[in-house]
């Protein structure tokens, strides 16, 4: 059987920490920033865990994570 081939998109958004929880980046951070405060922007910034449900696909897409 041949070896799964990884999602290129995904492997490029997504990255695993140390104890094997996938981090995202926030969205709605690319345009239309004036309207949105200093603290929302700020918070923005952090990246996120992703949600378990979509964790498990996450996981298909990325066959080898590192």
């Amino acid at each position: 059987m041949p070896k799964m081939k990884t999602k290129r998109a995904a492997a490029k958004r997504f990255k695993k920490t140390g104890t094997g929880k996938v981090v995202r980046r926030h969205a709605y951070t690319s345009h239309i920033l004036t309207k949105k405060s200093q603290k929302r922007k700020r918070n923005l910034r952090k990246a996120a865990i992703v949600s378990s449900g979509d964790y498990k696909r996450i996981r298909s897409l990325i066959a080898y994570m590192k």
